[in-house]
């Protein structure tokens, strides 16, 4: 189990920390807004009423000792920026920042976060991705160049094992896992079993492949 301090709780920072909390990892919230606070308070496992700017108060709540902080606070860059200098401070080991846009990011990525997402952007790119790669079910990004999908299986993949397709040499592709059913996932795949219509083919490679195999 892994512990997480979520700092800002909008809709984006709600979201994560009781998503987090659900899968069983240890969880503190941090807002100033005392009603958030209730609101969140038994779906994590500490919810604090406080301000994150102070360095002191993070150091009582001992912030420090968590392997990871999130600061959701996007809207408000001198508080990002803030906050964010705060925890390197405390050597919180990874420190996720939500920005607005690439100067945000810019900035808090100079400030030393090990990380910075632009929600908004890599929702649209999931979406994008949904809409354009027929089949896409899932995705999941890894880098800029590599991320992992699951697929439907093109028609003429149907009844034909994953050897018998060559995918790695014809795509480049790596296919991890196969989902027969809601209940059945195969790990790692048995690539001399044909495949089902019904199946889901969880895809690890790069989205210069994924281009490919959109355009064969």
């Amino acid at each position: 189990m892994k512990s997480y301090v979520v700092i800002g709780l909008g809709r984006f920072g709600t979201e994560l920390a009781t998503r987090l909390y659900a899968c069983g990892e240890e969880v503190m919230a941090i807002d100033t807004d005392e009603l958030l606070i209730d609101k969140i308070a038994d779906r994590v496992t500490r919810a604090v009423a406080a301000d994150a700017r102070d360095v002191d108060v993070l150091r009582k709540l001992g912030v420090g000792n968590f392997d990871c902080a999130i600061v959701a606070v996007g809207s408000d860059l001198g508080s990002s920026a803030l906050i964010t200098m705060n925890l390197k401070s405390l050597n919180v080991p990874d420190i996720i920042c939500k920005a607005q846009d690439n100067t945000y990011k810019a900035i808090l990525e100079k400030l030393g976060a090990s990380k910075v997402i632009i929600p908004e952007w890599e929702m649209a790119d999931k979406l994008a991705l949904g809409m354009t790669h027929a089949g896409v079910m899932e995705y999941i990004e890894l880098s800029q160049e590599y991320g992992i999908v699951e697929v439907k299986p093109a028609a003429e993949w149907i009844g034909k094992t994953i050897r018998e397709l060559g995918l790695r040499t014809r795509y480049g592709m790596n296919v991890i896992a196969v989902r027969v059913d809601d209940d059945t996932i195969q790990i790692p795949p048995d690539i001399d079993t044909p495949i089902p219509e019904a199946a889901g083919m969880v895809i690890l490679g790069s989205y210069a492949m994924f281009e490919k195999l959109k355009r064969n």
